[in-house]
């Protein structure tokens, strides 16, 4: 896996860098993948069946409105992401069960840690862009992930 960083030497302003500070949780500390998407807020259901569903290498970004309120992601989920093969996932929202998460080999990516559940009412979109930290985060476009941050392709 290439740095972040000689990814953005590489190709400069044709990639978006997120100056959203998140914190590493899964034990695969850099990843990359093609962008599927999803806009939920306290309500983890969409993200338990996109990650229910082959990954094939994907990355899930997840734009939970920056809530810490409710975790969108925990063990179980996550360990079926690892079992149905995505590469990462990016919560701009809250994960539980972090120490558990820590162990599974998947990239893993949030704004930090909560203990309550989210609701499972299925209320969220999938497949359109997400923007946070200054980034549209496009279905189908690359994503680059390691512990200095996250560059994605611009639309």
């Amino acid at each position: 896996m290439i740095a972040t960083a000689d990814i953005y030497d590489e190709h400069g302003e044709d990639l978006a860098s997120c100056t959203t500070q998140f914190r590493d949780f899964g034990a695969r500390k850099a990843f990359t993948g093609v962008i599927e998407t999803l806009r939920v807020h306290h309500d983890n259901q969409l993200v338990k069946e996109t990650l229910n569903s082959p990954g094939e290498g994907k990355v899930l970004v997840v734009d939970g409105h920056g809530s810490l309120e409710t975790a969108l992601m925990g063990d179980m989920i996550a360990a079926a992401a690892v079992k149905n093969g995505w590469s990462g996932v990016i919560i701009f929202g809250a994960v539980r069960d972090s120490v558990a998460l820590g162990e599974m080999d998947l990239g893993i990516k949030a704004l930090g840690t909560n203990p309550r559940k989210s609701a499972k009412d299925g209320v969220g979109t999938r497949g359109e862009p997400v923007t946070f930290g200054g980034v549209t985060f496009t279905p189908g476009a690359t994503v680059w992930a390691d512990p200095d941050g996250i560059l994605a392709k611009r639309p």
